[in-house]
């Protein structure tokens, strides 16, 4: 038995062999410190307005608009060639600040076989291509996520492919989950165990290899028995360390881009019989859900062991869940919970917290800060945050200038 890795995910199954070393092929690249970062579609109003009015920021910014249909050809979700992107292009192409949308794929049975498939692996290499020239983008960011590690060769052989067709002068991004070192995973390491994502391969093809290091939750056994519980971080910087640095034994720090977070979760959480918390997601949000949350509830948000913020309360009644709308200034359910009482100290003694009870967890500036000190400090290229869609909290833009 084997146990096949993605991302943040284990299960079981047969693994491909890993595939052969490729020629490696360097590119010039500047050495300054770059700050990315992707703005939604479905956010595309408040998204593309908040970026312009920080365009300074950026050396590159992605649109994320395309995403692979089951037939292996590509799909603009975005509506690229409309307002408000065609302002947002033409104002960053005017400073001089790379475009480079992104194609989004985690439909895993679909991809293996469009991947597999030559015929079909190379017409999308050539969609693809022809979508950055036809528009005069800079190049094109991969987002496929949750792969089989079946599919590990060919996903290699797709990238093979696009950094051929997009020549010297376009740029290949790659973004790809975190991977947490086995010591930090495991109390016993499983044999056989093999990877979605080829590092080698990665290295080899992508101008920038960008690490979505969030949703970290429970993964590292580790920090989850040395921190103070509750524990169910976006980002520890202690995990992201480890995660970057697993990464730069294969990849160029000099590629190596640190995903940061702008959001959080909440959690109904229940203590275990016997040790610790299981914590079942409720759903995802922007910083002003929890801040007027909290406000409704009479509590004072708290940094905890992660350097993130949150809160805990009891419900009584069904939490409304934050606004799926074009609108961040809709993204609180607080005027919808007045009916939500109780609220229970961060550092309430393990032993009082009976019953389920709502964990409200989050990346504000602080948190966002300490991911950028800690890029620099580990010298890889820079930051890209996720997401940029007018909902964050607005301190960080000071810390990214």
């Amino acid at each position: 038995m084997l146990v096949v890795i993605f991302g943040s995910f284990s299960v079981t199954g047969n693994a491909k062999a890993a595939t052969s070393a490729p020629q490696k092929v360097v590119k010039k690249v500047p050495s300054f410190f770059e700050v990315s970062g992707w703005i939604p579609y479905w956010r595309k109003a408040t998204g593309t307005t908040e970026t312009l009015a920080h365009i300074d920021t950026f050396r590159e910014i992605n649109p994320f608009g395309f995403t692979v249909k089951n037939d292996g050809t590509l799909f603009d979700a975005a509506k690229i060639g409309e307002e408000p992107w065609t302002t947002l292009i033409a104002k960053a192409k005017q400073k001089n600040i790379r475009v480079v949308p992104t194609v989004m794929w985690s439909h895993a049975e679909v991809m293996d076989s469009v991947l597999r498939n030559a015929k079909k692996r190379q017409a999308l290499e050539d969609e693809i291509v022809a979508m950055v020239k036809d528009n005069g983008f800079d190049g094109v960011d991969i987002d496929f996520e949750g792969k089989k590690a079946e599919t590990k060769k060919f996903f290699s052989l797709f990238l093979k492919g696009l950094h051929m067709r997009l020549g010297s002068k376009k740029w290949l991004d790659c973004t790809i989950e975190a991977r947490t070192p086995l010591e930090s995973r495991y109390d016993t390491i499983p044999k056989d165990i093999q990877y979605a994502n080829d590092f080698v391969a990665i290295n080899a093809y992508c101008d920038r290899v960008r690490i979505m290091a969030y949703d970290q939750g429970t993964i590292d056994i580790v920090l989850n028995r040395a921190r103070t519980a509750p524990y169910i971080p976006v980002a520890d910087p202690a995990w992201v360390a480890k995660s970057v640095e697993l990464a730069a034994k294969t990849i160029s720090k000099k590629k190596i881009v640190i995903g940061i977070a702008t959001y959080g979760y909440e959690y109904e959480m229940t203590k275990l019989s016997e040790y610790g918390y299981r914590y079942d997601v409720q759903w995802a949000f922007n910083p002003k859900y929890a801040i007027d949350l909290a406000a409704s509830l009479g509590i004072t948000p708290q940094r905890n062991a992660s350097g993130e913020m949150s809160f805990m309360y009891r419900p009584t009644a069904a939490p409304v869940p934050p606004s799926t709308s074009n609108d961040p200034a809709t993204d609180s359910g607080a005027a919808n919970v007045a009916t939500v009482l109780t609220g229970i100290a961060q550092d309430a003694p393990n032993e009082t917290i009976t019953g389920p009870v709502n964990i409200v967890w989050w990346s504000d500036a602080k948190a966002i800060k300490d991911k950028v000190d800690l890029a620099k400090k580990l010298g890889v290229r820079g930051v890209a945050i996720f997401k940029i869609d007018g909902g964050m909290d607005p301190a960080a833009w000071a810390i990214l200038k």
